[in-house]
């Protein structure tokens, strides 16, 4: 059975929230992120993506990256522009975006039950970006990025949760790319153990996002165990937690800078001997997926492929004795393309490897593409959400960066302090 922790959040004051929020540290470059600040100083991106306000060569796992995050948040906290909570709260969080609202709550949870598998995940971590978020989680003393966290539920948890969203304004709003993100303090003790008492009786919670935020909180966790300084806030980790029939789930696009030994004709041949490929012609570049060319009456693997200025469908039946890891189109890419073909065995480390997430428009592929930095890029459709959690309750592994989740958190709007 899982735990959840209420806690004292910092968190903006209500009219510099809007200034404050950011997007998530890992959907943004750092030329991205220097573009924002020189628009707004205060944004949390000064923290999360802090070698953004260093001089441009600085090398980003430099210990003065993470000395900078660790300073610039406490300027946010000494200028009262982040301010904790006198008491603790467990924090819903509510997310309107187009015609669909998400609603889930900020709670801390447990890193022994992240090492007991009631936590469960799906993919492994890639080892710079686990590396990166345990030296920034354990140089800020401070959770400042969401770990999106699912949870099955017949509809008693969620309608309670919902049911406690007051009247009123919200504690805090931030609008950011068409979505209005807005968070709400629980601060009463009998709705926070109703709450308790709810999980108590789940089995298991599913990371949806954030495998390297968790899995980082864990090395902290244990690092300051072996030395000696561990607290009940450095064992917990923060967390958004959702029903997993109230989330979205998107593919996740591959990026490969180049063909190896293949040319663009020789690689055309390889690929057409494991798929049926067409050319699929003109699409619309401003959504974030391709619609297969026709339907299917049996399960097929499709994904697209854009290389030399045209996208292509690659598609091709599933094969009915593949157990369900292998009956993802992002495996079958993984084994016959991208280790087959082009010897990318390793893709949590592979430098010739990118990812892109899925809620990023097509165009951010073909320019990616087009300005020579990557010779192909491969968008994926997305994953259901049953086989995510059915594959962790197996306790198998996908390959890596296999679902890109929506609703997306903005940062800044709660943190976690480990002190």
């Amino acid at each position: 059975m899982v735990q959840i922790f209420s806690f004292k959040a910092f968190r903006p004051p209500a009219e510099e929230a809007q200034q404050i929020a950011s997007v998530p540290y890992d959907v943004v470059s750092t030329d991205e992120s220097r573009a924002v600040l020189a628009e707004n100083p205060q944004s949390f991106l000064q923290v999360i993506r802090s070698e953004a306000t260093l001089p441009a060569d600085t090398d980003p796992a430099a210990p003065v990256v993470y000395e900078t995050a660790a300073a610039n948040l406490q300027k946010l906290i000494d200028e009262g522009l982040l301010l904790q909570d006198a008491e603790p709260g467990i924090y819903l969080y509510r997310v309107k975006q187009g015609g669909s609202i998400y609603t889930g709550f900020v709670a801390n949870v447990s890193v022994d039950d992240y090492r007991d598998n009631k936590i469960k995940r799906h993919e492994h971590t890639r080892y710079d970006k686990e590396a990166d978020r345990t030296r920034h989680i354990d140089t800020t003393d401070m959770n400042t990025g969401l770990v999106v966290l699912l949870y099955r539920d017949s509809g008693e948890i969620f309608q309670y949760v919902a049911s406690l969203v007051p009247e009123g304004a919200p504690d805090g709003v931030a609008k950011s790319n068409g979505a209005v993100h807005e968070v709400f303090r629980i601060a009463d003790a009998e709705a926070i153990g109703t709450m308790q008492e709810m999980f108590a009786g789940v089995d298991a919670f599913y990371i949806a996002d954030g495998h390297h935020r968790a899995k980082s909180s864990v090395n902290v966790a244990d690092k300051r165990s072996e030395e000696g300084h561990l607290t009940p806030e450095s064992g917990r980790f923060m967390a958004v937690i959702f029903a997993e029939n109230r989330v979205k789930i998107h593919g996740y696009s591959r990026l490969v800078q180049d063909l190896g030994d293949y040319t663009p004709e020789t690689f055309m041949a390889g690929l057409s001997g494991i798929f049926t490929v067409k050319p699929y012609g003109e699409i619309e570049d401003t959504v974030f997926s391709i619609p297969p060319l026709a339907e299917s009456a049996v399960p097929r693997h499709v994904m697209h492929m854009y290389m030399s200025g045209a996208w292509y469908e690659l598609s091709c039946p599933v094969d009915a004795a593949a157990d369900r890891i292998a009956s993802l189109d992002v495996s079958l890419l993984q084994k016959t393309v991208l280790e087959g073909m082009l010897g990318i065995t390793d893709p949590r480390g592979d430098p010739r490897l990118q990812y892109l997430g899925g809620a990023r428009p097509l165009r951010d592929l073909q320019d990616r593409v087009d300005s020579g930095k990557f010779t192909v890029a491969f968008s994926m459709q997305p994953v259901r959400v049953d086989d995510v959690l059915g594959i962790a309750d197996d306790g198998g592994v996908m390959p890596p960066k296999s679902t890109w989740f929506e609703p997306k958190l903005l940062s800044g709007l709660v943190l976690h302090s480990l002190k």
